[in-house]
């Protein structure tokens, strides 16, 4: 049995049920990487929050989501808030939203272990630290006792990514984790997140627009666009050879060099018979 399976998800909003998401199904084994990549607004984030079980209060959520045997669309925020952080938990795009600006960080993670593991103080702070060190920061016990804006972004980033890995979760959902980071900065977390999900075994699905660094994380990648699936398989298929003209479009914006002057930029249009995107 898969750890996630998804079958025609569909998501849509308030009174006049605009549609976000239209009969996605997908299915991610254990330890398996999962990309899903596409432009702003193709539902991306819509589906991984309804896989949290985080959607605000005017979605419209049908169809079915199960995470390790549990049945996600319907559950009570009871049942929601003991599978956060324990079987699932999710790295978010900016850290400083993910963080309290007020508290120290090395007692946010520790929060975490406290809420799901009822860890006392000390066992708790010597997990946080560890894990800290874990996800590549050196100096772990400075780190801990600092404020969010002491730390550059990379390491913020390190810390949400400790946070969702403190309680060994089977999956762990990345929204565009490394979009607020400089190219260096970004290559250094991808690096450490690829490392960790080895040491840990757990699941990963990783949403992102950019191709070259789903392609450094992910084993297979779903291609969204409005709100549906229009390609899957593996990344060197999605490379080599994609099949859909919305496929074809990204691959080829990937595969520019930028720095010869006065080329034309692809659109989508350009990829798509007489401009049909049906």
């Amino acid at each position: 049995m898969s750890l996630l399976d998804v079958r025609d998800l569909q998501v849509d909003f308030g009174r006049r049920h605009i549609p976000a998401v239209r009969g996605v199904n997908f299915s991610l084994d254990a330890g398996q990487r999962l990309g899903v990549i596409g432009e702003s607004g193709s539902g991306k984030t819509v589906t991984a929050l309804a896989v949290m079980g985080l959607l605000p209060e005017n979605a419209h959520v049908a169809g079915s989501v199960v995470l390790d045997g549990q049945q996600i669309v319907g559950l009570a925020e009871r049942g929601l808030a003991r599978l956060r952080g324990n079987t699932v938990s999710m790295v978010f795009q900016e850290p400083m939203t993910a963080l309290d600006p007020t508290m120290r960080v090395g007692r946010q993670v520790a929060e975490v272990l406290r809420l799901h593991q009822g860890a006392e103080s000390g066992p708790a702070r010597e997990r946080v630290v560890a894990m800290l060190a874990e996800v590549g920061l050196s100096d772990a016990d400075r780190i801990a006792d600092a404020y969010p804006h002491q730390l550059s972004g990379g390491q913020r980033q390190r810390v949400v990514l400790a946070m969702a890995l403190i309680n060994s979760p089977s999956l762990v959902i990345c929204d565009e984790p490394t979009t607020a980071l400089d190219v260096t900065v970004q290559a250094l977390v991808l690096a450490k997140l690829d490392e960790v999900l080895d040491a840990s075994g757990a699941a990963c699905l990783f949403i992102s627009h950019d191709l070259a660094v789903v392609s450094q994380v992910c084993d297979q990648v779903l291609v969204m666009l409005d709100g549906r699936i229009v390609e899957s398989g593996t990344v060197e298929k999605l490379f080599t050879a994609p099949e859909h003209p919305y496929t074809r479009g990204l691959v080829a914006t990937a595969r520019l060099d930028l720095t010869v002057p006065g080329q034309r930029l692809p659109t989508v249009d350009d990829f798509y018979a007489g401009g049909d995107h049906g």
